[in-house]
């Protein structure tokens, strides 16, 4: 299992939102390079990044600071945020980053997640975004009305081999993952799965690690120093 911190981008900036709000937004770090610097040395061999603008908009106005990261740092990147055609896989991935995220596009258009892993394998992931046990668009808005599992079912059996499952109502609330969900998301497909939202102790990613869920991403925590990131990375081992 491995820890990925995270970086959400909004204006150029590390930001942060509680279940997804926009209008939460507060910055948590001064510089996206450096941050993702301090977490390369704390051990981390990925790092998520969240290009808030574009999931809200489509603006490719944050692509700039994603290359400069992986440009000064080395790091190895995954990026999500906006991705809804196969121009924007191809002008991700020529950024230099190494996994591409695609989120609401998936549920409107499988068949472009389906094109984009015949072609790019496993550097596609499927972000599922659930409330409630539905998937949510459009940085969270729209509601689908697919149950998270039944979605997920569906990503497998056309090629997906990675899944980002993110519990709306924990995103940003330090109040640990859910669990449940998780549980049974790893009983219905065989996939990676990754948590997000609500990681914030080194109990929760023994949890984590027991359901055999294979990463956890780190956001808040990291930043509030609720989790300690070399501490949970070494763990998560």
């Amino acid at each position: 299992m491995r820890v990925i911190p995270a970086i959400d981008l909004k204006d150029g900036q590390c930001v942060r939102l509680q279940k997804g709000d926009y209008g939460t937004a507060h910055k948590v770090a001064e510089n996206p390079v450096e941050t993702a610097q301090r977490f390369l040395d704390a051990g981390a061999d990925l790092v998520h990044m969240v290009d808030l603008d574009a999931a809200k908009d489509g603006s490719h106005a944050n692509y700039g600071v994603v290359e400069q990261v992986i440009r000064e740092t080395g790091a190895t990147v995954e990026l999500g945020g906006g991705i809804r055609s196969m121009q924007d896989v191809e002008t991700v991935l020529a950024l230099g980053v190494s996994r591409v995220i695609i989120g609401s596009a998936a549920v409107r258009d499988p068949e472009f997640v389906a094109e984009a892993v015949k072609k790019y394998g496993d550097k596609i992931v499927v972000g599922i975004d659930a409330k409630s046990e539905t998937v949510r668009t459009d940085g969270w808005l729209g509601d689908s009305g697919e149950n998270y599992i039944a979605f997920a079912e569906r990503m497998e059996s056309i090629g997906v081999r990675h899944i980002i499952f993110t519990d709306i109502d924990k995103d940003g609330m330090l109040a640990g993952p859910n669990f449940d969900q998780l549980a049974a998301l790893r009983a219905s497909v065989s996939c990676e799965i990754i948590a997000s939202g609500g990681v914030s102790t080194l109990e929760d990613i023994a949890g984590l690690k027991k359901l055999c869920i294979d990463g956890a991403i780190a956001g808040k925590a990291v930043y509030t120093g609720t989790l300690d990131l070399a501490k949970a990375i070494e763990q998560a081992k």
